[in-house]
């Protein structure tokens, strides 16, 4: 979760608004909830702010920070949520005024400066970069130094590089043609087949370049519930036209989805 912190104060906005009329940031009388962004990048914000606006949740920009009403501070938050597991996980910054300690790491690699952060990230360990100088929060000092020799050892590795994460090429144009069939013969057994050997090639974090987070991720999940129902048919052979039907309705979303991008 970004950080947040709750005002009642009107501070001067600076960003873009993308609110509906209705909410005014600059109203003193509005309690208003600001999401700390500075961590997330450009494309990353664009699919946050795609996601509010279709949502409709009133939001402003102020800078790096996401500014929202806290009447709709659950819907966001669980938003958020939703997004994380995408972009995330997020790494928690150390604010300027906690107490700290640092690591000089110059002479470290920038492979190896990128493990560390990975670490930090998974363990949840508030830090900040400073050029070659690892600041971190005081009390996870002795945890850090476990990472440092961890890697200093070779104990703690970086992850395999993520080509292998990647769709495979013509995903998109596969998916689509196998759910178009499916709308027309939910017992199209081809179809049926491109699907199912396709799911476990597909990563709802890894979208084809050039792909929206958020509409890929739709896409996979769609693959998955068309694949479910296919198997349950298997299963449930008595089903029949019961099962034919919800493998045809899911196909349609699926197909409508991906039809604007192949």
């Amino acid at each position: 979760m970004a950080f947040v912190n709750k005002r009642e104060d009107n501070q001067e906005a600076t960003g873009t608004s993308g609110q509906p009329i209705d909410f005014d940031p600059f109203d003193p009388d509005v309690v208003k909830v600001h999401y700390d962004m500075s961590v997330w990048t450009f494309d990353q914000r664009a699919e946050l702010s795609e996601a509010l606006a279709d949502a409709e949740f009133p939001h402003f920009w102020d800078g790096d920070e996401l500014v929202v009403p806290e009447a709709v501070e659950a819907d966001v938050d669980a938003l958020f949520e939703r997004l994380e597991a995408l972009f995330g996980p997020f790494p928690i910054i150390l604010q300027d005024d906690s107490e700290s300690t640092e690591f000089g790491l110059d002479e470290w690699t920038d492979a190896d400066r990128q493990v560390l952060t990975a670490a930090l990230i998974d363990a949840e360990i508030p830090h900040r970069w400073m050029g070659g100088t690892l600041l971190v929060a005081a009390d996870a000092e002795h945890a850090v130094d476990d990472l440092l020799d961890a890697i200093e050892s070779g104990e703690l590795l970086g992850e395999a590089t993520d080509e292998g994460a990647a769709p495979p090429e013509g995903a998109l144009s596969t998916m689509f043609l196998a759910a178009d069939k499916l709308a027309k013969d939910p017992l199209d057994a081809s179809a049926r087949s491109t699907l199912i050997d396709l799911q476990d090639q597909l990563d709802a974090k890894h979208p084809p370049y050039g792909l929206a987070h958020r509409t890929w991720a739709a896409g996979v999940e769609g693959v998955d519930k068309v694949v479910a129902l296919v198997a349950a048919q298997a299963h449930d052979a008595d089903s029949g036209d019961d099962h034919e039907s919800e493998v045809i309705g899911a196909a349609q979303e699926l197909r409508s989805l991906l039809r604007p991008y192949v």
